[in-house]
C-alpha cells in the first residue's frame, strides 16, 4: 500500500471498471499496473455502473481470497453479477450454480462431475478433437478468408461440450446462440433484454430435461451427462432443478471460455506476427503459446467474493459484506512473477518459465479452480496446431468487434484473410 493512502480509504486510482463500453475496448493496463503496485487492495467508489467494491489486483491477495472461502464467500452475492439476477426466477438459478457455492456444499457438487473431467477421461477425446479441428479448417482453408469467431473459434468448444452433454448435431447451433444471448445482455448491438436471457436459460433447461429422458432410454457411459444423472449429493440424486442448473453452467462456461481464448489468441498472433512466425517455424511451441495466450488475455476480467467478517487484507480494512473483485488479467502481468517483460506477449515464455500454467490465474486457484481447465487447454492446443500450419499469413480485415461487457472479454466478429490453401489434385 502506498504510504499516502490511509487504511480503509478509497484509492486515488479510481477506474470505471464496471463500465461495459469502456471495458470492451480493453482493460486500462497502465492504470491497473499502477493500482497493483501502489494499492493492490483498492476501494473503488460507487458509479453509475455499479456499487462500491474493492479491486484486488495483487496476486498474493487474490490467492489468499481464493484459498479462504470461510472469509470470502462465493454464495452470498455470487461469483460474478448477472444481468437481471435480481429477478426471483433468475436469482434462484444463480444460487444453484456450482460457481456460486461455498464449501462444503461446493465440494459435494463438484464431485458429481469430477470423474468426467479427469485427465484420463479428457485424453480419450483427443482423437475426436483432432478430426473435428481438421474438418473446421477444411471448410475455410481454400477460401482464403472467414469470419473467424463463428466459423472457427466457436466450433470446437461447441462440438466438445455437446459431445459431453450428448446433444445431437442438429441442436448445437441453437446452444451457441443461447449462450451468446445469456452473456450478451450488456451489448446494445445484440439488443438482448434480461427477459431474453431468462428465456434462453429456460430453453436450456427444457433441452436438458429432454437429454435426460433420452439418456435414460439409451445410456452412454463416461459423459458429463451420465455423471450428472448418476451422481449424488449426500446419497441423494440431483433433482431436476439442480440437474438443469449444472447443465447451464457447464454449457455456458464450456463454450464461452474456449471460444473467447481461441478468438483472442488468433487476434494476438496477427497483432504480433513475429510471435506467430515462431510457431510456424516450431509447432512444438504451441502448447506453451496457449498458456501465454491464457495469461495475456484471460476470457474473463474478474470474479468476485463477499467478505464474511471484518478483516484486514493488504493493510486495508475490509468490512463484513464488502464485495471484492479479483482482476486476474492484472495479476497475470505482475513483474515480480513474470519478469520485466510481463507486459509483452511472448509465445516462448513457457520455455524459460516452466511452471507458467501454474503461475497465471486465468483458471483461478483454490477450491473454485476451473474444473474444465485441462479440457480447455487441450481444445486450444489442438485447434492452434491445425490453424497455424494451414491458415498461412493471416491478417485482420477491418477491426475485431468485441462483445460489450465488463466481464467477458469475447469477440462478436473478426474477419480474417489468409493465403488460400491450394486445392489438391
Amino acid at each position: 500500500m502506498a504510504d499516502n493512502i490511509p487504511r480503509g480509504a478509497s484509492c486515488p486510482h479510481q477506474l470505471d471498471l464496471m463500465n461495459p463500453e469502456l471495458m470492451s475496448q480493453g482493460l486500462p493496463h497502465e492504470d491497473l499496473a499502477a493500482l497493483r503496485r501502489e494499492c493492490p487492495v483498492a476501494l473503488q467508489d460507487k458509479t453509475e455502473h455499479g456499487d462500491e467494491f474493492w479491486a484486488i489486483t495483487g496476486r498474493d491477495e487474490i490467492d489468499y481470497i481464493s484459498k479462504h472461502p470461510e472469509l470470502f464467500s462465493s454464495a452470498t452475492n455470487g461469483s460474478h453479477p448477472l444481468p437481471g439476477d435480481q429477478d426471483p426466477g433468475v436469482s434462484d438459478i444463480v444460487r444453484r450454480l456450482i460457481i456460486n457455492m461455498d464449501p462444503p456444499e461446493h465440494n459435494q457438487y463438484r464431485k458429481v462431475v469430477s470423474n468426467a473431467f479427469k485427465i484420463r477421461a479428457i485424453d480419450k477425446l483427443e482423437p475426436m478433437m483432432r478430426e473435428r479441428a481438421r474438418e473446421i479448417i477444411d471448410k475455410v482453408a481454400q477460401r482464403g478468408s472467414c469470419e473467424f469467431v463463428s466459423e472457427v473459434a466457436s466450433e470446437m468448444p461447441l462440438f466438445v461440450i455437446c459431445e459431453l452433454m450428448e446433444i445431437p448435431t442438429e441442436g448445437r447451433q441453437e446452444f451457441s446462440e443461447l449462450v451468446t444471448t445469456m452473456l450478451g445482455m450488456d451489448d446494445p448491438e445484440l439488443n438482448v433484454s434480461s427477459v431474453d436471457g431468462q428465456l434462453a436459460a429456460a430453453r436450456i433447461f427444457e433441452v436438458a430435461m429432454g437429454l435426460a429422458t433420452e439418456h435414460k432410454a439409451n445410456p452412454k457411459k463416461g459423459t458429463v451427462l451420465d455423471a450428472l444423472l448418476t451422481g449424488s449429493v449426500e446419497g441423494e440424486a440431483l433433482d431436476e432443478f439442480e440437474f438443469c442448473c449444472f447443465c447451464l453452467i457447464l454449457i455456458a462456461g464450456g463454450v464461452e471460455t474456449t471460444r473467447t481464448a481461441t478468438g483472442q489468441g488468433m487476434r494476438l498472433l496477427m497483432e504480433y506476427p513475429d510471435q506467430l512466425q515462431k510457431l510456424v517455424d516450431d509447432p512444438s511451441l504451441i502448447p506453451g503459446a496457449v498458456e501465454e495466450i491464457l495469461r495475456f488475455h484471460p476470457p474473463f476480467n474478474f470474479m468476485q467474493r463477499t467478505a464474511t467478517k471484518d478483516l484486514t487484507l493488504g493493510d486495508m480494512d475490509i468490512k463484513k459484506g464488502d464485495i471484492v473483485k479479483m482482476f486476474y488479467p492484472v495479476a497475470n502481468r505482475d513483474e515480480a512473477v513474470f519478469g520485466d517483460d510481463s507486459d509483452q506477449f511472448d509465445v516462448t515464455r513457457a520455455e524459460r518459465m516452466h511452471d507458467l500454467r501454474g503461475e497465471h490465474r486465468t483458471f483461478g486457484i483454490g477450491h473454485h479452480y476451473c474444473i474444465g481447465a485441462y479440457l480447455a487447454r487441450l481444445e486450444l492446443s489442438v485447434m492452434f496446431e491445425e490453424i497455424i500450419p494451414r491458415l498461412r499469413n493471416p491478417r485482420l480485415v477491418g477491426e475485431a468487434r468485441p462483445l460489450v461487457s465488463h466481464f467477458v472479454t469475447g469477440l462478436k466478429k473478426m474477419q480474417v484473410e489468409f493465403d488460400a490453401e491450394a486445392i489438391e489434385g
